[in-house]
């Protein structure tokens, strides 16, 4: 691999090493439509940035989350998104994963309607992982991508038919591209796996019948969700695609968001095909934003905040009830199992899976996420019993759901402890997430269960959280930092390879989890921890 400091093309100077087929992605041409979207929006995304610490610092103050009374017209008014596009029609299971090689077979085998590629939660951003997986959709949409591995497996794509159709989710507002600058300035994660992947795919896709759709994640805002449109509209302007060709579903996951879906929805409205409920990345922004507000904020045992404590069941029922009074699809959460070789083991956990999912189909969601394989069919079944035939259920308008700020804000009546276990729990995924992640892996499996980066957020979140507010635990002990500390050292001493394989992932985990000020997102500090 040949090292590229300061190449400069196409207006993009290069910091990143040169890797196999690297050019066939950072073309000329390609470097300039990037070099475009960040000098026409980069300004207004750090400004974005800025209007989220200025709404922080109001909460701080004593402010509360509402629904936006300047926005009122837009929520009394009629109208709808765009009719669901090509391949987004029926949605009832969708599947999420990195865009590895062999999990780009896998996703698009899996017999799942969506796959969700990911170049956020799941994916570690090295520059090469962000490089590779481009080479990689870009491969799949080709038909050039099967290989045997070293095992001497095969892996091959199905007949286009029976593929899933492929959803780019990018990386959020608030995370840099320090492999890319464009006049010094570093760009944004977000646009550099936007345009990379439109400029090479939406063509690709269109031809094949589908086209460029993509998963946007970790807004706060419908000004947010405006700036989206308007990187949508210069994109497709400039490659001369047809407007309206893209399609977007934003994920409901930050507690901002939720009292503005309806608005994100308007904004994105020509290029709107839904919404989804991301469980544990809702849960980290409810400590985020409210972490100074004491224990009317403070939140049990991680897997006790299920989708039915009452503030839960408020934002689901809210989002499916927006969604289709507007037009469009409402998805529901992640199933994290992974199959085990244990039959109880897989009896529990099917079960419980197979309930969450009977929940949602019944609640009028139109499908929903797995993060392995082997869960399609049981997610596709329990979807199917309710859909029948129909790809969505759309007409089901849930005009019955009067949801409130009031319900939306109501985290103090979440049943629930803190537990030793819970606390212990939090360490030991949240460690063993970023060890795997820094070393270049963000799709973990731990306890049976597939972690993303949103694990290791509610994870080490709820540490601070307990901490500063200095909760009792069920053993009748306070949460300390020296008590974190020794609860650190036994955790670590379970695992293999310890100590020194996790010294980076314990200095990241401590560095977020017991500070006194509170880090926006631990995989800042940890990307700056990367080369």
């Amino acid at each position: 691999m040949t090292v590229t400091d300061g190449v400069e093309r196409g207006g993009v100077q290069i910091a990143g090493a040169a890797g196999d087929r690297f050019d066939e992605v950072l073309t000329g041409p390609a470097l300039e439509f990037l070099a475009d979207l960040h000098r026409s929006f980069n300004s207004r995304r750090l400004e974005r940035l800025r209007a989220r610490d200025e709404r922080y610092e109001q909460l701080v103050s004593g402010h509360q989350l509402e629904f936006l009374p300047e926005t009122r017209e837009i929520r009394e008014s009629d109208w709808q998104v765009a009719d669901p596009a090509p391949g987004l029609v029926d949605r009832r299971v969708e599947i999420t994963g990195p865009t590895d090689r062999k999990m780009t077979i896998n996703a698009l085998n899996s017999g799942a309607k969506v796959w969700l590629a990911d170049f956020e939660d799941a994916l570690t951003p090295t520059w090469s992982y962000v490089i590779e997986g481009q080479l990689n959709l870009l491969d799949a949409l080709d038909r050039t991508i099967d290989f045997t591995s070293e095992e001497g497996k095969s892996y091959a794509l199905r007949p286009a038919d029976e593929l899933a159709t492929v959803v780019v989710r990018p990386r959020g507002w608030h995370l840099p591209e320090k492999h890319l600058l464009v006049d010094g300035e570093r760009m944004s994660g977000s646009l550099v796996d936007f345009g990379l992947y439109f400029f090479h795919c939406a063509q690709r896709q269109i031809d094949a019948g589908k086209g460029p759709y993509f998963y946007l994640p970790k807004m706060e805002s419908h000004l947010e969700a405006r700036l989206w449109n308007d990187v949508f509209v210069r994109a497709q302007d400039l490659l001369g695609i047809p407007q309206g060709t893209i399609r977007a579903t934003c994920l409901i996951e930050t507690y901002p968001a939720a009292f503005e879906m309806e608005e994100i929805l308007y904004e994105l409205r020509d290029h709107s095909s839904g919404l989804n409920a991301g469980r544990w990345d809702y849960i980290f922004s409810v400590i985020k934003k409210f972490r100074t507000r004491g224990r009317d904020f403070l939140l049990p045992d991680r897997n006790q905040v299920t989708m039915t404590v009452p503030f839960m069941r408020a934002y689901t029922e809210l989002l499916v009830s927006t969604c289709h009074q507007r037009g469009a699809h409402a998805i529901g959460g992640m199933a994290a199992f992974i199959p085990s070789r244990d039959p109880e083991v897989n009896e529990a956990a099917f079960q419980k899976v197979t309930d969450d999912k009977t929940r949602e189909a019944g609640d009028g969601f139109d499908g929903s996420w797995v993060a392995h394989p082997g869960m399609v069919e049981l997610c596709k079944e329990v979807f199917t019993k309710v859909l029948g035939d129909r790809p969505n259920q759309l007409d089901r308008k849930r005009e019955d759901v009067h949801i409130t700020a009031e319900q939306l804000l109501d985290v103090k009546d979440t049943p629930g402890t803190v537990t030793e276990t819970g606390l212990r729990n939090n360490i030991s995924v949240g460690i063993q997430y970023l060890h795997t992640w820094l070393q270049g892996n963000g799709a973990v499996a731990v306890f049976n269960l597939m972690e993303d980066a949103a694990t290791a957020e509610i994870s080490r979140s709820q540490v601070w959280q307990w901490l500063h507010n200095g909760v009792v635990l069920d053993t009748g002990e306070r949460v300390t930092r020296e008590l974190v500390e020794r609860l650190v050292d036994e955790e670590l001493s379970r695992l293999p390879g310890y100590p020194a394989d996790y010294e980076a992932a314990t200095a990241t985990f401590l560095e977020v989890a017991v500070a006194d000020d509170f880090d926006e997102f631990l995989t800042l500090p940890a990307y700056e921890r990367m080369e």
